[in-house]
């Protein structure tokens, strides 16, 4: 470190004398709360403020108008350094949650509106300030060299980032910083070490009764195709719930209750809402699931069409099946975990200080809880090894499992050495026989003294370790030692693995995704807020 000392403590004291504004910004996006592919505002907030900065910016990249790529060089040439980041803001429908200490929805939405739960809104901040301090630090110490940064749209769907790595968005990047908030133990103020996350599969089944006339039972003789005393076709409704049964029930089917695999479901539409005796036209199902390896995905994707074929012939329908994502696994690093690690203790574990606990205390007695005089969990505000880490996360799982749990960041480690980093956020300590609701973790992501600790702390982290690989050829050329050997020899080789999505893969921005809209009644969420919730 002490060759570059001088540079990271700059790039440390930046982002202590701008705080005002990150905290700023983060209220901005949080407030915003955009669900996935409609993250209108938020994407726009992104490019103005980078393009102002200095960077140059593609907006609506890879066929998704929320997502962007945003490029800065300081007197860059072949062979200097280029380091990438991302953003991601989007928020999660049914989780609308006021900056405050009680439940209750942001002022004029449906409880059913998007609110942040991890929250990416910080997440996003933390990196913007990461990279603005590091380009601060590079203009003031003459460092040459490239930040990527990117605009990941849709994480809850694993969308943007393997759309971006499809179409080669990511090709060139020397390394790779990924950050998240802590949202399981003991991942927290930490790095991971060899148990990455796993894939993550996602697609729609569409159910169209297209010809109801020529249902079984229809009546050969009647000119009326819909007579009302006919019986009917059972309809695109009736294709949708024998699918949403059978695979409920064919879970115990698909695979061994073993590796933490999942499988969840979101309804999109469901026969235009009407209640007539006719049969529903068109009707979406979304499924996403998460799998520690690509045997164990594909064999779940197949089960998925046999019960969508069986539910289609069973409601004379038409099904049509549109994938969503195909995420990879992800892809140790020693080299970039340890040093980020490092720069992680550098900057200190995040603290919070009394505003935060009076906030957190305020809660409490909302629930019924007898305050704690220190309601928050001590383990955000501690540092643990990254191997450390790596042991108690292991005891859990089977000695054959190699990634766990999903998310799409993944998609980097196969194009550079990538690390991901987990920043304690504000949780409280569990009291006895109570479990504490989820509007309580979503309102304290939106109450700065809450969450500013885990931006300060998040921020300073990526700023020294893109100064560091700026900085120390040796340390980006250990690191990237390290990832040709895992791949094989790098893109391309023997352990490499191919992105899983097409080049030429669309974007399914079309569907009837959760989302703000506009009528004569002002701007609302698609369900809109009624008298007494």
């Amino acid at each position: 470190m002490a060759g570059n000392a001088a540079q990271k403590q700059f790039a440390l004291d930046w982002i202590d004398g701008h705080m005002t504004d990150l905290s700023d910004w983060n209220q901005i996006i949080w407030h915003f709360a955009e669900p996935a592919l409609r993250e209108y505002k938020s994407a726009a907030w992104y490019v103005d403020l980078l393009r102002r900065e200095g960077f140059e910016v593609e907006a609506g990249t890879g066929g998704m108008p929320t997502a962007f790529a945003a490029s800065w060089s300081n007197d860059a040439a072949a062979g200097d350094p280029v380091v990438g980041a991302y953003a991601e803001y989007d928020a999660v429908p049914g989780n609308c949650q006021a900056a405050s200490t009680r439940k209750e929805p942001r002022n004029g939405l449906s409880r059913h509106a998007a609110g942040h739960t991890d929250p990416h809104s910080a997440l996003g901040i933390s990196s913007l300030g990461g990279i603005l301090s590091a380009k601060a630090t590079m203009q003031k110490f003459g460092i040459r060299g490239t930040i990527r940064y990117f605009g990941e749209p849709a994480e809850k769907l694993r969308l943007s980032k393997p759309v971006h790595a499809a179409k080669g968005y990511y090709d060139g990047i020397d390394a790779f910083l990924s950050f998240h908030p802590t949202y399981m133990l003991p991942l927290v103020n930490t790095a991971r070490w060899d148990t990455h996350c796993g894939l993550g599969y996602a697609c729609i089944y569409t159910f169209d009764c297209i010809e109801p006339e020529n249902w079984l039972s229809a009546d050969p003789d009647s000119p009326i195709p819909a007579s009302h005393i006919s019986a009917r076709a059972p309809g695109a409704n009736d294709a949708l719930f024998h699918m949403f049964g059978m695979t409920k029930q064919a879970q115990s089917n698909m695979l061994p209750f073993t590796g933490g695999w999942s499988i969840s479901e979101a309804i999109l539409s469901a026969g235009q809402a009407t209640a007539d005796n006719l049969p529903a036209q068109t009707a979406q199902i979304q499924y996403l699931w998460r799998a520690p390896t690509l045997e164990m995905a594909e064999t779940i994707a197949r089960v998925l069409d046999n019960n969508a074929e069986a539910a289609a012939k069973a409601a004379h329908c038409r099904w049509t099946k549109t994938w969503v994502t195909k995420s990879r696994p992800g892809l140790a690093n020693h080299v970039m975990a340890q040093a980020t690690y490092d720069n992680l203790k550098l900057a200190g574990a995040p603290q919070w200080g009394d505003e935060a606990v009076r906030a957190a205390q305020a809660m409490q007695r909302e629930l019924g809880i007898e305050p704690m005089e220190k309601p928050f969990l001590p383990a955000i505000e501690q540092l643990i090894e990254p191997q450390e880490a790596e042991l108690r996360l292991r005891e859990t799982l089977p000695p054959w499992q190699i990634n766990s749990t999903s998310d799409d960041y993944t998609e980097y480690c196969w194009y550079g050495p990538t690390v991901r980093f987990y920043i304690g956020r504000p949780m409280l300590k569990a009291a006895r026989g109570v479990n504490y609701p989820d509007w309580v973790m979503n309102a304290l992501g939106g109450i700065r003294s809450c969450i500013d600790p885990m931006i300060r702390t998040a921020s300073k982290t990526i700023g020294a370790t893109i100064i560091d690989l700026m900085t120390r050829p040796d340390l980006l050329k250990a690191a990237q030692d390290e990832w040709r050997d895992r791949t094989g020899g790098g893109i391309g080789g023997s352990k490499w693995m191919e992105p899983l999505l097409p080049a030429d893969f669309r974007a399914p921005i079309d569907f009837r995704w959760p989302e703000y809209v506009t009528t004569p009644r002002g701007e609302e969420w698609w369900i809109p807020a009624r008298e007494g919730e």
